[in-house]
């Protein structure tokens, strides 16, 4: 046969690029799982795994908040549409008075965090702030948070009254701007109790759709089987999961669009529990109440 320089190191290319293609096939439809999916309507859908030992070993020391198992859960019929279009006007109007020259902007209801240029900024004491926000955008705010709550004790096994509101609690836009700050990589792998000592449970409600809205930033679990099992953001479609080392997890970065969600987080540490957010005193704020 026809020989050429570098024959060998050709056909090893070709081989080994055979080898990597037939892996990536043959393992494509394996390595990644459909939690949930855009068009469906989940009234609950639910997957159990196993807690993690220092997870739940923790949570013994606080009686009424051990999980009688740990996982993650789905339902698009918790929070209605009227209630995610309220809060989303909410973080619209807020974020509207900042917003980060990266992809990741926050706003913090309850200390007024707001994402701006590389910095962030108390929004209540802006003065452009005086007129964004109502009263009843907080009754709307808490009454959601409730329903997560319960929701979250329901699906658990926990008394309620065990789940503390914990910091933080903020509303997050995503962009495909490029990141210029640490804060605008979002897309780390993390375990959420690492991130945050105070977290036991957290939740996640999406106020924009994937596919739609925004293309990209869907959110991950990374689990032990080598398995990526996805969800995909719905409007008013809320994802609630124990906030230990058995549910690491990351969004894909957005690849065009706008991906607005609520992350509602919660403690059994009362400690660590914060007030629901309310209007601050002013008054501007009082003629408008």
């Amino acid at each position: 046969m026809p020989t050429f320089p570098y024959q060998r190191v050709f056909t090893r290319a070709i081989l080994i690029l055979g080898v990597l293609t037939v892996v990536y096939f043959g393992t494509k439809d394996g390595r990644e799982v459909a939690l949930a999916k855009q068009k469906e309507v989940l009234h609950h859908r639910a997957q159990d795994i196993t807690c993690s030992d220092d997870y739940k070993a923790e949570l013994e020391s606080f009686p009424g908040c051990v999980p009688r198992r740990c996982g993650r859960a789905m339902s698009d019929k918790l929070v209605s549409g009227s209630e995610a279009d309220v809060l989303l006007s909410i973080a619209k109007r807020g974020m509207a008075l900042g917003g980060s020259q990266g992809g990741a902007t926050i706003l913090d209801l309850h200390s007024g965090a707001l994402s701006q240029g590389k910095n962030f900024v108390n929004i209540y004491r802006l003065n452009d702030a005086k007129d964004v926000f109502k009263k009843t955008d907080f009754t709307f705010y808490k009454v959601v948070k409730t329903k997560i709550q319960n929701a979250i004790a329901h699906h658990f096994g926990v008394q309620p009254q065990s789940l503390y509101l914990t910091h933080p609690t903020f509303f997050s836009r995503l962009t495909a701007a490029p990141a210029l700050t640490v804060h605008d990589e979002y897309w780390h792998p993390h375990i959420d109790k690492e991130t945050y000592e105070s977290f036991h449970y957290t939740s996640l409600l999406y106020l924009s759709d994937y596919g739609r809205d925004f293309q990209g930033g869907r959110f991950v679990f990374i689990d032990g089987d080598n398995t990526n099992r996805t969800v995909e953001p719905r409007k008013g479609r809320v994802c609630m999961f124990t906030s230990g080392s058995e549910n690491l997890h990351y969004v894909e970065r957005v690849m065009s669009g706008t991906r607005y969600a609520l992350t509602v987080s919660f403690t059994c540490d009362q400690k660590y529990a914060i007030d629901d957010p309310t209007l601050p005193s002013s008054p501007q704020n009082e003629q408008k109440q």
